[in-house]
């Protein structure tokens, strides 16, 4: 089994903002500071950090970057292939509670998908970029049940107010597709679309309902070895 450097250390995510450029004919001023940097502290959940650690001792991610979904605090967390945390962020999901698809419900038309089918489905997915209906691309994560990692539409519908339930603290307001998971804007193409759009990558999405060992069996050896994660 392979060693690994510590997870979460405290890594953040970095952007700097240009300097403005000098005024012509104006009196010599002090040099404006650096805009400071912006970092954005990653805190995932104690479930999303035991499936990570997993992941990444035992390379069940085979060298490839990986995220892991967890539909109970509705956020996504990135990892490069050595498993260290790149950025976190919030997400939608299916309106539905549980972990798995309805058997069919990719062929379905949306307007024939009933609420209860309106799930994100729990488990392990090699994910890759492709295209769905009107050429758009997005990440596939399960082709067959057309569930897909892709930035929040600007059709959506308005009274659906996507923004403002992906910016909300509740997990619950975010609960709203019919099993896409809805992504920042800027993080799926400064971010996310970069680190996969060349191999793919794995998606872990967290159960609902069932254990985490139910979905993700070979997490049973982990389990029996590692130490526990404060919550």
């Amino acid at each position: 089994m392979k060693t690994m450097m510590p997870l979460f250390v405290g890594l953040m995510l970095t952007s700097v903002a240009a300097d403005a450029a000098p005024v012509k004919r104006k009196p010599a001023r002090p040099a404006a500071a650096a805009a400071p940097v912006v970092r954005a502290p990653i805190f995932p959940s104690a479930d999303t950090r035991f499936v990570a650690d997993w992941v990444a001792t035992s390379g069940d991610n085979r060298k490839l970057p990986f995220a892991v979904i967890d539909k109970k605090a509705a956020s996504l967390t990135l990892f490069d292939a050595r498993g260290m945390p790149l950025a976190q962020v919030p997400v939608l999901i299916g309106i539905a509670l549980g972990d798995d698809a309805t058997p069919g419900v990719g062929a379905k038309k949306l307007e024939e998908i009933g609420p209860a089918e309106k799930t994100t489905p729990a488990g392990r997915y090699l994910a890759k970029f492709g295209y769905a209906a009107g050429r758009t691309s997005v990440l596939w994560v399960d082709y067959a049940n057309s569930v897909a990692i892709h930035a929040i539409p600007s059709d959506a519908a308005k009274g659906e107010k996507r923004a403002a339930r992906m910016a909300s603290p509740d997990p619950a307001q975010h609960r709203i597709t019919f099993g896409c998971i809805n992504v920042p804007r800027a993080f799926y193409a400064s971010v996310l679309s970069p680190k996969f759009r060349r191999k793919g990558g794995y998606v872990y999405v967290l159960p609902d309902v069932k254990p985490l060992a139910e979905v993700f069996p070979r997490l049973r050896v982990h389990a029996l070895t590692a130490p526990p994660i404060a919550s």
